[in-house]
């Protein structure tokens, strides 16, 4: 049964609309720089004790610094922490910290405090939504409502203890990781000086991860008896290449153009210039960049699915679908890469066909809002409106919009056949939506 994991996945995520970051908040998708994070992820997951396959790095969209857990599936990083960081480490050791919040347990113990604490006043909604992810409030949290947003934000705040027991065990991970500890020192130095702000002026980092000279004087005496680790090659190259197309979206593309060649590498440089070139409409000098990144990387799905992309937003959608089917071909399992596809074949008008990979996606990756509403106008188009009303009505659900996910899901029950899969997928949103009420 998918919804259960669809909605626990969405109240982890809808969570971030009650931090202390800006309204409209989102999350970035991008299966490079995703694949990215994956891979420096996964020693420090491993060394935790942690399933890297189960624990997800997710990015938002936000310039401020921040990275935190709200539960023990996600850990949430910040743009802006993200393009602030300048080594492989130093992201490493930020998902060192946070995953051992999860590994220590803060965050269950903070979940059955806030359970019998009846303070807050957007308290009794967070725990609604979580008990209409599972019946009985076991599911992740979510956000009900804007004022809910004080709450939330004590519900992630960390204590000093906590905070000094995350710092041991995360150096023990880099450590254990072949990592240099030294990282997590200059990743607390970034917030030094952050606790004398006032708190409208604070990172929203320093406000739920209280800061302090002991617990830097504390981390320096960890690493010092730590043997130094040279830099990881494969790991460097996967952060600049993350945080370079990141940069290449966030940043103006000039300033981006003045920069891609000091890349620590031709293909990440090149790969950057065309972005860059994209985002100024110049699709020739675009297309001619990342094709020769792609020389130099042959049959990379990733840097493909950029050129996909390009293609695609030029509304070159014939070239875009071969583009992206050899992309797919190269990493059939990708969701991202996948519902891409999906989407070019949407453009050209190809909706038999969109819905294969469009359905392939949704089946690996049940949390992309964008592939169910891609899946939902395919549907509508070919004549089946009850396939588009369940596609639907999960996206509302995904985005916490339970009263529009039940008209939606009501509508779908009624148009497919009883018993079958997609009528039980209505069935269970429509039962998520009455239990949120």
């Amino acid at each position: 049964m998918i919804l259960p994991r669809l909605i626990a996945l969405a109240l982890a995520m809808l969570t971030v609309l009650a931090l202390p970051v800006r309204a409209g908040t989102t999350l970035l998708r991008d299966a490079d720089i995703e694949y990215a994070l994956s891979q420096l992820a996964a020693p420090v997951l491993q060394a935790a004790g942690l399933p890297a396959s189960g624990t997800r790095i997710v990015l938002i969209d936000d310039s401020s610094l921040n990275a935190f857990v709200a539960d023990t599936s996600h850990i949430f990083i910040h743009s802006g922490l993200m393009m602030k960081l300048e080594t492989a480490a130093q992201l490493q050791a930020v998902i060192a910290h946070e995953a051992a919040h999860i590994a220590n347990g803060h965050l269950s113990r903070r979940i059955a405090n806030m359970r019998s604490a009846r303070t807050a006043a957007g308290l009794g909604m967070v725990l609604a939504a979580a008990a209409a992810a599972s019946g009985s409030g076991q599911g992740s949290l979510a956000i009900a409502a804007g004022s809910a947003g004080s709450a939330m934000r004590l519900f992630l705040s960390h204590t000093r203890a906590e905070e000094s027991s995350a710092d041991l065990s995360s150096v023990r991970y880099l450590v254990r990781a072949g990592i240099d500890p030294r990282a997590a020192i200059q990743v607390q130095r970034l917030f030094s000086g952050q606790e004398s702000l006032s708190v409208q002026r604070q990172d929203p980092y320093t406000r739920t991860h209280p800061l302090s000279r002991d617990r830097l004087r504390a981390l320096e005496s960890l690493a010092a008896g730590q043997a130094a680790t040279p830099p990881n090659a494969t790991a460097e190259y996967w952060f600049a290449r993350a945080r370079g197309k990141l940069t290449a979206f966030k940043r103006a593309p000039s300033w981006t153009l003045r920069r891609a060649e000091d890349s620590a590498s031709r293909d990440i440089a090149l790969m950057r210039q065309a972005v860059a070139h994209h985002r100024n409409s110049a699709t020739g000098k675009a297309i001619a960049a990342i094709d020769g990144a792609l020389a130099l990387r042959k049959g990379d799905p990733y840097l493909m699915e950029l050129k996909g992309q390009i293609l695609l937003e030029s509304r070159n959608f014939g070239a875009a679908v071969q583009v992206y089917q050899a992309a797919a071909r190269t990493a059939p399992r990708e969701p991202l890469i996948l519902g891409g596809l999906g989407r070019a074949m949407l453009a050209a008008g190809d909706f038999k066909a969109a819905l294969q990979p469009l359905e392939a996606a949704r089946g690996r990756d049940a949390s992309d809002a964008r592939v169910l509403r891609d899946l939902a106008v395919a549907y509508a188009k070919l004549g089946q409106p009850g396939m588009a009303s369940v596609a639907t009505a999960e996206r509302y659900a995904l985005q916490g919009r339970m009263e529009d996910a039940e008209l939606h899901a009501k509508r779908a029950i009624d148009q497919l056949p009883r018993g079958s899969g997609p009528w039980q997928r209505a069935e269970d949103v429509l039962s998520a939506a009455k239990r949120a009420k």
